[in-house]
Order: structure tokens, then C-alpha cells, then sequence
């Protein structure tokens, strides 16, 4: 998968007080009720209602942060870092979880064509001895470990740690729209064991809920959104269906099957998948692939104009492509898998061999997100999809 490329105010000086400060807390609610063996009790207590936006325990928290839609394959919002804040833009990525800016200590063109933080410039900034690698679908980095202030959708984030990069390679980040990638999948499987934005803001007791939500636009229209701590019922039509996770690493569930016009084509003994807003195709198991392209008439492509496999004046008579999800059919209609750039279309269909205990991993990326309105919930680990409004 070609991830990223098709993946592809703060606190005031004087509250700094222009010096070093210690940016450790105290254990929030949540973990001290865990500790004390309590949390389950509270929890049976003070039901989750999905249908109500919070906790009446917590307090009204919550957050929204824009994204920018680039040409329906890279989502990405603003952050700051630092006191006085730097901003950068990031992917908001479910199919990881470390935060990483570029850095001073970086010299490529993957750096120097993007903001970089300077540590030094940061009054709040603190140093580790830790060093960072991470290896994506494309691209790469290495870096070091940093404490500071972050500051995502209005959310002070006062203690996290993030990645500096000092490398990297290629040219995946070269030409991006956006400066480096903020992870919300679970701790699970950050690299160097860095604590993810979310689980801070959760360990802080800085959401009502622990939940984000989800809505990509379509056609790079304005409106795109991650919402940390609540859910907005106004974007989706219906009720929420809610999908318990089969893993706790990336945002992964079951599939029961890939139809189209009521016949199996794919995942016929149910699948492993992910939901990944940093991945912008629909990718899965080779063979499943084809199959599906097969019934629907595409073939194989890329986004790239040069690819061009379709004809556009087929998506209007092209079939659904039915994902049956936790016993609720999602359709994926025509005008969603086939891409089409002014005139010029292609399949947004995309192989791949990701493995899993249970077989290939499908992965749910923006073409499949689009259509849906997404929570994604920590406390009971499951997500849940509605029809966008």
C-alpha cells in the first residue's frame, strides 16, 4: 500500500514563566479506580449510552480537530508543539501510534520542504536518551524521544512524547502535503513504547469519554473531522451499529464476508480487517481482489493518472460492493471504489499481503471511511458505523 502518498494561544509565556517546568501529573480517575480494583464496579455504575455524549461523572471535554482533505487521499489537521508553539501538520493515523514531527536535526528533503521543530526554541521541551525507527507501508524515519506540550483541537496535552526525526529516507515523505503523522492505534504497537496522543489525553482525564469519531469528506470538500471525547449524531443517518474488536493493536475486527449482488466474492469464512484513516485505497488479500474486480469489471490500478483502468461512464451501472460486518451489511457503491480525476478513473481497489494468526488482513482505508461515519472507543474497545448524513 502506498500510505501517505496515497495514504499519503498554546500556554501563554508567562504561565511558563520563560523556564523549564515539570510536566509530570497525577494519575487521572480513570487509573486510580483501575488500580484500586474499581473501575468495573464504576463503570456498571455509570453506563455507557451511546446515545448520550458523556459521562455525567466527567465534565462536558471534548475536542474537534479539522482536516484538510488533499484531493480525497491525504486527511491531515494542524497541532502545536512547544511553548511558544510550533505548528505542524499531521495525518491522523488509526493504523498507527507515535506522534512525530520533522526536526532540526534532519536535513533531508523530507525534512527541510517541511516545519521542523527546534527543541531549542521550546521552554517546555525535555530530552530523553531514546531513539526512535518506524517503518510504514511506504516511507520511513529514525529519531530521538522527546517530552513537550501538545496541543490538538484545543486539547493541552501537557506531557507527551513524540518522535524528533533526524532521517528520512526516500522520497514517501518528500512531497507530502503534511510534516509527520500522529498515531491513534494502541499502545500495543507504538514503536520505542511512546505513549499514543490519545492515551495521554485519556490518562490526563482530558476527554469526557474515551472516544474519538471519525468523518472524512468526499471530492475535497471542507467539513472533515477527528472529534476527540464525544460522538456528533448530526453527521450520520441511522443508528450506530457497534463491532467489537478482535485485536487490540490496530483498529481491528471481524469481517463475516465480501458480497456483491448477494453472492460471496471475498472473506467467504470471515476476515481479519482494520479500519485505517491513513491508508486512502481499499487493500486486501490479492485473490480477493481480483475477485472482486472481476465481478465489478475494474481492474487493478493506482491513483495515478497514468493508470488508468476504468471507464468513467461505467460507475453508474457498476454493482455495490457489500461488506457484512458484525451480521450489518455496508455497502460500498460504485461512485466510492472508482476514482475518478476529471474524467480520467480507476479502481480504488489495491492488493496487499498483510498477515495475521487468521490469514491476510484487509484494510478499510478512506475509500471505504468515506461512507461512514466512524467511533472509534476505548473503553470498551469496539467501534461503531453509521451512514454519513
Amino acid at each position: 500500500i502506498m500510505k501517505w502518498l496515497l495514504l499519503l494561544s498554546l500556554v501563554a509565556l508567562s504561565q511558563c514563566q520563560l523556564t523549564k517546568v515539570s510536566l509530570k501529573k497525577g494519575k487521572s480517575l480513570r487509573q486510580n479506580l483501575k488500580e484500586q480494583g474499581l473501575l468495573e464496579d464504576f463503570l456498571k455504575k455509570h453506563p455507557y449510552n451511546p446515545a448520550s455524549k458523556y459521562f455525567p461523572s466527567f465534565g462536558d471535554q471534548f475536542a474537534t480537530e479539522p482536516l484538510t482533505n488533499y484531493m480525497d487521499v491525504e486527511y491531515y489537521g494542524t497541532i502545536s508543539i512547544g511553548t511558544p508553539a510550533q505548528n505542524f501538520t499531521v495525518i491522523f493515523d488509526t493504523g498507527s501510534s507515535n506522534l512525530w514531527v520533522p526536526s532540526i536535526y534532519c536535513s533531508s528533503l523530507a525534512c527541510t520542504n517541511h516545519n521542523r521543530f527546534n527543541p531549542s526554541d521550546s521552554y517546555t521541551y525535555e530530552s530523553t536518551n531514546e531513539s526512535l525507527s518506524i517503518q510504514y507501508g511506504t516511507g520511513s524515519m529514525t529519531g530521538i524521544l522527546g517530552y513537550d506540550i501538545v496541543q490538538v483541537g484545543g486539547i493541552m496535552d501537557t506531557n507527551q512524547i513524540f518522535g524528533l526525526s533526524e532521517t528520512e529516507p526516500g522520497t514517501a515523505f518528500e512531497y507530502s502535503e503534511f510534516d509527520g503523522i500522529l498515531g491513534l492505534a494502541f499502545p500495543s504497537i507504538a514503536s520505542s513504547g511512546a505513549t499514543p496522543v490519545f492515551d495521554n489525553m485519556m490518562n490526563e482525564s482530558l476527554v469526557s469519554q474515551d472516544l474519538f469519531s471519525v468523518y472524512l469528506s468526499s471530492n475535497e470538500e471542507y467539513g472533515s473531522f477527528v472529534m476527540f471525547g464525544t460522538i456528533d449524531s448530526t453527521y450520520y443517518n441511522g443508528s450506530l451499529n457497534w463491532i467489537p474488536l478482535s485485536a487490540e493493536t490496530y483498529w481491528q475486527i471481524t469481517m463475516d464476508s465480501i458480497t456483491i449482488d448477494g453472492e460471496i466474492v471475498a472473506c467467504s469464512n470471515s476476515c481479519q480487517a482494520i479500519i485505517d484513516t491513513g491508508t486512502s485505497l481499499l487493500a486486501g488479500p490479492s485473490t480477493g481482489i481480483s475477485n472482486i474486480e472481476f465481478y465489478t469489471g475494474t481492474s487493478n490500478g493506482t491513483v495515478l493518472p497514468s493508470s488508468l483502468q476504468v471507464s468513467c461512464s461505467a460507475i453508474s451501472s457498476l454493482p455495490d460492493v457489500v461488506f457484512t460486518i458484525n451480521g450489518v451489511e455496508f455497502p460500498l457503491p460504485a461512485s466510492a471504489y472508482i476514482l475518478d480525476y476529471s474524467g480520467s478513473c480507476t479502481s480504488g481497489f489495491e492488493s496487499t499481503g498483510v498477515p495475521t494468526s487468521s490469514g491476510e488482513l484487509w484494510i478499510l482505508g478512506d475509500i471505504f471511511i468515506r461512507q461512514y461515519y466512524i467511533v472509534f472507543d476505548r473503553t470498551y474497545n469496539q467501534v461503531a458505523l453509521a451512514p454519513v448524513a
